[in-house]
């Protein structure tokens, strides 16, 4: 990586948290792709439209893991909303030339988690 990705990627959440949106549009690339379970492939312009105005829910972000490799960078998070709620999420990064080229979300549980410890939840 030319750039240290996972400074790359705090930069990016970090940019969120501020609502900074010169800030995340600096460091999002023009053939951005933005997937998660329920946005397949989303192009920049598209994920700006969708997912930045979700910035004025967030009130922080606390690292659980940022591991590089090559030009990845594998994310693991616990949020904070702006009404208290947390929940965590992994994500996996792209990152080409100091800026965030693709982006995978895998959406995670409510924190603290539902289910007892050693347990589960029926459905």
């Amino acid at each position: 990586m030319d750039e240290d990705g996972i400074a790359v990627a705090r930069r990016c959440y970090q940019a969120y948290v501020d609502g900074d949106r010169t800030a995340i549009e600096a460091l999002i690339g023009e053939e951005f792709s933005f997937t998660s379970p329920v946005d397949n492939a989303l192009d920049r312009k598209t994920y700006f439209e969708r997912c930045w105005p979700n910035h004025r829910n967030l009130a922080g972000f606390r690292f659980v893991h940022l591991v590089a490799d090559a030009d990845r960078v594998f994310v693991t998070y616990e949020a904070r909303t702006a009404t208290g709620e947390a929940f965590r999420n992994t994500e996996i990064l792209t990152i080409r030339d100091g800026r965030l080229v693709a982006a995978e979300v895998y959406f995670g549980w409510p924190m603290p988690h539902p289910a007892p410890s050693s347990g589960f939840i029926d459905r």
